[in-house]
C-alpha cells in the first residue's frame, strides 16, 4: 500500500515539477530535470571514476558507447576523482538515479548498479546531442532525478518463426538497453521451430529446429512455398553467453517455452507426445495448429519436466514464460487419454483441462523457486494467484485485473510492433502482416498502464512490454525497422511518471535518432518523413 500511495503522489505532483524543469533530450523522459549553473566539456582525456567495483563493467561499456562521439575510449579508474564519477547510495530505490552536470564534472549516483547504468544511458544521449567544441563535447549544467514508473519494461523477440544469430540477438539487447528496458522476453519455441538445445531430448534440435520450406505471401490466401529449408538453434553455451551479455546491461532474459499449444515442432521431434498416433512435420505455414500436447499422457509431463530442468540451468530468471495461448481443444475432445483425464480429475471441460496442465507445470517451476508468466488465455478455466498474466487481448483486461494476479500489459493494438506502422501504401521494408493492422508511433505512445484503473489497482500492473512476432520478418534489418522508433514510445510508457506529451516526445526523438545513426542502428523513417498518419 505504501508503494501505491507513493506512486499516486508522484503522479499528482509530477506535472508541476516538469512545468518548472528545463527541456531535456532524453528518452524516456526523466522524472525531473532542472537547470544548474555552469557546464562541463567531456574530452577524450576525461576519466570515468567508479567508487565501487560493481560499477566497473558499466563504466567500461559506457566508454565504448561514447568512443565514436569523442574519438577515443575514455579511461576507467576505480577511485573518487574523475570528470565522470559513478557511485552508489542505498537510500535511493533500486532503479533510481541522479545525474548532475556542473563545472566540476558529471556525477551519477544510483540506488544499485542497474540504476547507475540507466543514468549512463541518459548521459549517453546528452553526449550525442551535446555541443561539439574544440576540446570535446560541451554539456549544459543540469540536475536530473529519475526512476521508472513500472518494474517490468520488456521487449520480446520471436526467434521461432525466423531464426536470428547470436550476434543479432546481442544487437537487439543493445537496442533495448539504450531505452532502459530491463527484460528481454525470448520466444524460443513454436510450431515452426524449436531453438534451444535440450540435451536430454536431442531430436528437439535435430528435427524440431528445421522446417523444409516456408510459405510465401499472406498465410490466409497463399499456397506457395519457397522450397528452401530454414533452421537454426542456440547451443546451451551460446544461451549462457547471451544471458551473461544481457545481465551486464541489467536486462533479465525470460525464456518462453510455449505450451501446451504451439508445439508442432515438438511433436515432429517426439510424435508420441501428441493425441494422434501419426508423424508430424515442423509447420511450414503460420497460424494455429489443432495439434497440441496430449494432456492425458503422463509421458507429456515427464517430457515437460525434463525440458524445464535444463531451462532452469540456462536461465537464472525468477520467471519462466509458459505461453498457454491459442491452444485449440479439438484434439483433446476426440482423444481418449484426454477425456479419461477430464473424468478422473473431475474437470468440467477442456478449458479446465488446460488449467490442469498449467497448474501441474507451475508446480514444477515452484520446486525450483521460479514463477510462471502466461498469455492471458491462462485465465480460462482458472489460474493460481502466483501466476503473472501477460495481457495481449484487450477484451480480457477487466477480468485479468479483477483476479488480483500480477499483470504485464502488452495489448496488441498498442504493443505489437510487427503491425504496419504507416497508413500509406506499404514499402518493401514493411513486409506483410496477417491483417491490415496499423500501429503508428502516436498510437504506441498513447499506452497508459493505469488507464481506467482505481489507485488501489495500480499495484497489480507489474509492467509493460512490446512484442515483435517474426512470421513475416526474415532478416535483422527489418527487425530493427519494425522495432524503431516504436520501442521508444513503449519505453516512455513504462518509465515516465506523470502526464506525457507526444509533441515533446517527437522533439526528443529527433535527438535519439541521431544516436541511432551514430550506432549504425536501422529504423523506420515514416514518422520523421511525416507520412505515417497520412491516408
Amino acid at each position: 500500500m505504501k508503494k501505491i500511495l507513493t506512486l499516486v503522489a508522484a503522479l499528482l505532483t509530477f506535472a508541476v515539477v516538469y512545468a518548472e524543469s528545463v527541456q531535456t533530450v532524453i528518452i524516456p523522459r526523466p522524472m525531473e530535470a532542472n537547470s544548474a549553473k555552469g557546464s562541463y566539456t567531456i574530452s577524450p582525456k576525461s576519466v570515468v571514476a567508479v567508487t565501487d567495483a560493481a560499477l566497473v563493467r558499466s563504466a567500461e561499456l559506457f566508454a565504448e558507447y561514447v568512443a565514436k562521439d569523442l574519438g577515443a575510449t575514455l579511461a576507467v579508474e576505480q577511485n573518487e576523482k574523475g570528470g565522470i564519477v559513478l557511485s552508489l547510495d542505498k537510500s535511493l530505490s533500486k532503479e533510481e538515479y541522479t545525474l548532475t552536470i556542473s563545472s566540476k564534472g558529471v556525477q551519477i549516483v544510483g540506488g544499485t548498479p542497474a540504476a547507475v547504468f540507466y543514468g549512463l544511458q541518459s548521459l549517453r544521449q546528452l553526449i550525442s546531442a551535446g555541443e561539439v567544441v574544440k576540446k570535446g563535447i560541451k554539456l549544459a549544467g543540469v540536475e536530473i532525478k529519475d526512476k521508472p514508473l513500472v518494474g517490468h519494461r520488456g521487449v520480446m523477440l520471436d526467434v521461432a518463426r525466423h531464426f536470428f544469430t547470436v550476434a543479432e540477438v546481442k544487437r537487439f539487447i543493445d537496442i533495448a538497453a539504450i531505452h532502459k528496458m530491463n527484460v528481454f522476453h525470448w520466444h524460443l519455441t513454436d510450431d515452426q521451430g524449436w531453438r534451444v538445445e535440450i540435451k536430454k531430448y536431442p531430436n528437439l534440435v535435430k528435427v524440431g529446429s528445421k522446417r523444409k520450406e516456408t510459405i510465401i505471401g499472406r498465410n490466409s490466401i497463399s499456397n506457395t512455398y519457397d522450397g528452401t529449408p530454414h533452421g537454426g538453434y542456440y547451443t546451451q553455451e551460446e544461451i549462457k553467453d547471451i544471458v551473461k551479455y544481457a545481465a551486464e546491461r541489467y536486462i533479465e532474459v525470460i525464456p518462453e517455452i510455449d505450451m501446451p499449444g504451439h508445439m508442432v515442432a515438438t511433436l515432429a521431434s517426439y510424435p508420441h507426445l501428441g493425441c494422434r498416433d501419426e508423424k508430424f512435420e515442423v509447420r511450414t505455414r503460420w497460424g494455429i495448429s489443432k495439434d497440441v500436447l496430449c494432456v492425458g499422457k503422463e509421458s507429456t509431463f515427464e517430457f515437460v519436466e525434463g525440458v524445464l530442468d535444463e531451462v532452469f540451468s540456462l536461465f537464472p530468471s525468477k520467471y519462466i514464460h509458459l505461453g498457454g495461448d491459442e491452444c485449440p481443444r479439438a484434439r483433446w475432445k476426440e482423444c481418449p487419454h484426454c477425456q479419461k483425464r477430464i473424468q478422473e480429475e473431475g474437470l468440467k471441460n477442456e478449458d479446465e483441462l488446460q488449467s490442469y496442465f498449467m497448474h501441474r507445470v507451475e508446480k514444477m517451476l515452484a520446486k525450483h523457486n521460479r514463477k510462471m508468466i502466461g498469455w492471458d488465455e491462462i485465465i480460462y478455466g482458472g489460474i493460481n494467484k502466483s501466476a503473472t498474466i501477460m495481457l495481449w487481448n484487450d477484451r480480457n483486461r477487466a477480468k485479468a485485473i479483477s483476479l488480483g494476479n500480477d499483470v504485464i500489459l502488452s495489448p496488441k493494438y498498442f504493443c505489437y510492433i510487427d503491425y504496419y506502422q504507416t497508413k500509406r501504401p506499404y514499402s518493401n521494408k514493411e513486409g506483410l502482416m496477417f491483417k491490415e493492422r496499423i500501429l503508428t508511433l502516436r498510437k504506441a505512445y498513447s499506452l497508459n498502464p493505469f488507464e481506467g484503473l482505481q489507485p488501489s489497482e495500480y499495484g497489480r500492473i507489474r509492467g509493460v512490454q512490446t512484442n515483435l512476432w517474426t512470421e513475416y520478418i526474415a532478416d535483422f534489418e527489418r527487425v530493427q525497422i519494425k522495432t524503431l522508433p516504436r520501442l521508444a514510445a513503449t519505453a516512455e510508457a513504462g518509465w515516465t511518471i506523470g502526464e506525457k506529451n507526444f509533441d515533446d516526445f517527437a522533439r526528443r526523438l529527433e535527438h535519439l535518432r541521431r544516436l541511432y545513426d551514430k550506432c549504425g542502428i536501422r529504423y523506420a523513417t515514416y514518422f520523421f518523413d511525416g507520412v505515417d498518419e497520412i491516408e
